[in-house]
């Protein structure tokens, strides 16, 4: 990506007042959330890491209207033009406290439409789900925050302590023109901040009829995204060449890409699988997952991810004619590690790629790991246990990234908290980035109240 520039300056938006729907009846978070969801999932905010995209700014004017309409001064920030977030600030009943950080990211990856059931934009309502790109990552929390915040100030009930909200852009593609940017320029904005809550955690696992876990994150892995460069010699498709790029290339990333990696167990993992050896009565093998994965069902993928670091070859390029041998061969690396395995990770990639191969970090963001414990994660149990008796919180370790890897720059401790209790024949994991994403209604509703009650223990 190229350079951030300043952008025009921030606006504030008017206040306006709409607390009360057509029929003149009070509109409670439970009430609207579907259709903040449904209306943000039709704003198109797909995210090429190009540009080409339509550009977050509709969604920003819309939260910063939304907001609006309940009292608060919302603030857009736009570093590139139609890569906009939105910032507020809510004032607790005691701003000497440290303030609290709700986040999201309004930006969606891209979606075919004729590989989905519904257009993913439609924003349909169908078999009890909301359908469409960002339903579950992560338009679903940005309007559980909406809903319960406007009717929070509907109702006068101010939040113990300060909240500041960011609606942030580009999570997708690294959040250099979200987060990074509000983090490196506007750094003002999160004065007081210690702590914050996001996206892809709070999700519920049903264990069986007397216990359903709900996964927090407390971890995610670092990201190192690497460009691959073999250089060869050029010549005729119909000669023999023993310094083939695209062949020296290609053996490398096969290497790379089929290299099992050893198992490392951190701190989150380790909690992870306590839990779990808890919950379902026998010991956890670290040294051999398969037979616990298996009984995991819809998240195993997701666990399974965060138990070694990993490397997937994502793109390869070359060449320009059949019968013209190129002078270079291009592959791009997805590369993940764990917390406190970074140097083991580039170690390891270097000796399966050669003394061939260039390696160009195209992004790397660092892995993050906190505690499961304190006074937020406290309000976390008990929010989750007021509307589900069988709850129980437990840690985990996310396998991708999020926003809070810019937020730790600025010493905020975050969390994924986005609660959603679900049934348990969703495949959840599989709707991040997935065909016929969706979010059930009930679980809308549910996160909407536990978040209401999270603030108020918060």
């Amino acid at each position: 990506m190229g350079g951030v520039s300043g952008g025009p300056p921030a606006t504030t938006v008017g206040v306006s007042s709409v607390s009360e729907s057509s029929s003149g009846t009070t509109v409670s978070g439970e009430d609207e959330v579907v259709d903040l969801c449904r209306d943000l999932i039709r704003i198109d905010t797909s995210n090429y890491g190009d540009h080409s995209g339509p550009g977050e700014r509709a969604a920003a004017e819309y939260v910063a209207e939304k907001l609006a309409e309940v009292g608060l001064e919302p603030r857009i920030f736009e570093s590139h033009p139609g890569r906009a977030s939105t910032v507020a600030r809510i004032e607790g009943e005691d701003p000497s406290r440290p303030a609290l950080l709700i986040h999201g990211h309004t930006d969606v990856v891209p979606a075919n439409a004729d590989d989905w059931t519904h257009h993913p934009f439609s924003g349909e309502v169908a078999d009890g789900c909301v359908w469409g790109r960002g339903a579950v990552d992560m338009k679903d929390m940005d309007a559980m925050t909406l809903a319960v915040v406007r009717d929070r100030l509907r109702s006068g009930r101010k939040p113990p302590r300060d909240i500041v909200l960011a609606f942030l852009a580009d999570e997708e593609a690294g959040g250099t023109y979200g987060a990074r940017f509000l983090v490196d320029k506007h750094p003002d904005l999160f004065e007081g901040v210690t702590e914050a809550i996001s996206e892809v955690g709070g999700f519920s696992y049903t264990v069986n009829e007397n216990l359903r876990l709900y996964l927090v994150e407390t971890a995610e892995k670092g990201i190192n995204w690497m460009r691959l460069t073999v250089e060869g010699t050029a010549g005729h498709g119909s000669m023999i060449s023993k310094d083939n790029a695209v062949t020296e290339l290609c053996e490398a990333v096969a290497r790379l890409g089929r290299h099992k990696w050893p198992v490392r167990v951190t701190k989150s993992v380790r909690s992870f699988l306590d839990e779990l050896s808890d919950a379902f009565g026998f010991t956890v093998d670290p040294d051999d997952m398969e037979a616990t994965l298996v009984r995991l069902g819809g998240i195993a993928k997701m666990i399974g991810a965060t138990l070694n670091n990993s490397a997937a070859p994502t793109m390869l390029g070359a060449g320009y004619k059949v019968n013209v041998i190129p002078g270079e061969a291009v592959a791009h690396v997805d590369g993940r590690f764990l917390p406190g395995y970074e140097e083991e990770f580039l170690s390891e990639v270097d000796r399966l790629l050669g003394p061939r191969v260039k390696r160009e970090t195209v992004k790397r963001d660092k892995a993050l790991e906190t505690s499961f414990d304190g006074a937020l994660v406290e309000a976390m149990q008990n929010a989750l246990s007021a509307e589900d008796p069988i709850a129980r919180a437990v840690p985990y370790m996310l396998s991708g990234g999020t926003d809070a890897k810019s937020f730790d720059d600025l010493g905020i401790r975050g969390f994924g908290f986005a609660p959603l209790k679900l049934p348990p024949e969703l495949d959840f994991a599989g709707m991040f980035h997935g065909v016929d994403e969706r979010v059930p209604v009930d679980g809308l509703r549910f996160g909407v109240r536990v978040l209401d009650r999270f603030i108020d223990h918060s």
